[in-house]
C-alpha cells in the first residue's frame, strides 16, 4: 500500500516540477522583454502601459512560480520521509527473530 502511494506522489511530483520549470521558463523569456527605463515623455505612454503590463505578468509569473516550487519542494519532503520509515521498517523487520 505504501509502495502504490509513494509511485503516485512521485508521478504528482513530477508533474507540478514539470510545471515550475515551464513557469519559469515562460517568466525569464517573459521578463527578457521588460525594459528598466523611465518613460517621461507623455508621446510614449503606450510603451508606458506596455511595460505595465509586463510588470503585471511577472508578478503573477512570480506568484505561480512560488506556489509551485513551495509545493514541490513539501511534496518531496514528504516522498523522503515516508521512503525513508519504509526503509527503516523493511530494516527493522529483517532484524526481528
Amino acid at each position: 500500500m505504501l509502495n502504490a502511494f509513494l509511485n503516485a506522489a512521485l508521478i504528482i511530483w513530477a508533474v507540478l516540477t514539470a510545471g515550475f520549470i515551464g513557469v519559469m521558463i515562460i517568466k525569464s523569456v517573459t521578463s527578457m522583454r521588460e525594459d528598466d527605463v523611465v518613460i517621461l515623455d507623455p508621446t510614449e505612454a503606450k510603451r508606458a502601459a506596455e511595460q505595465a503590463q509586463m510588470i503585471a505578468r511577472v508578478q503573477r509569473l512570480t506568484s505561480w512560480a512560488k506556489g509551485l516550487g513551495f509545493t514541490s519542494l513539501g511534496l518531496l519532503v514528504v516522498i523522503g520521509s515516508l521512503w525513508a520509515y519504509q526503509f527503516i521498517v523493511a530494516r527493522n523487520s529483517s532484524l526481528t527473530p
